[in-house]
């Protein structure tokens, strides 16, 4: 798979979770490129109207340990750093602009967040 993009996140503070975004398209790739991460996932199954009791799955990522996440195109995160000043390298398998891809949901759309 070709990385067409790449940039980082890093979240104000630790209380703030960055989400729901998800892609139906395009893939991509976190890495903790400093400090750790708490990354939530949901298969959305209808994304015009998500069911609100997808299951959510939770992921650690740490740059101690050079974790690399993949997630698969159908999915929607949300990002929660776990210390001051993390830095989330986020790659992605195309350009800014390239598509219209990008779903949004409020942070409390799934019920079991």
């Amino acid at each position: 798979m070709e990385i067409k993009r790449l940039y980082y996140i890093e979240n104000t503070d630790t209380e703030f979770i960055r989400g729901w975004t998800g892609h139906k398209i395009e893939q991509r790739w976190f890495s903790a490129a400093l400090g750790s991460f708490t990354i939530r996932l949901v298969k959305i199954d209808n994304w015009e109207s998500p069911a609100k009791e997808l299951e959510i799955l939770e992921y650690q990522l740490s740059a101690a340990k050079l974790d690399v996440l993949h997630i698969p195109s159908g999915y929607a995160s949300a990002i929660q750093s776990n210390e001051k000043g993390a830095k989330l390298l986020v790659m992605a398998n195309y350009s800014l602009g390239e598509i219209d891809d990008d779903y949004r949901f409020p942070i409390d759309y799934f019920e079991n967040l």
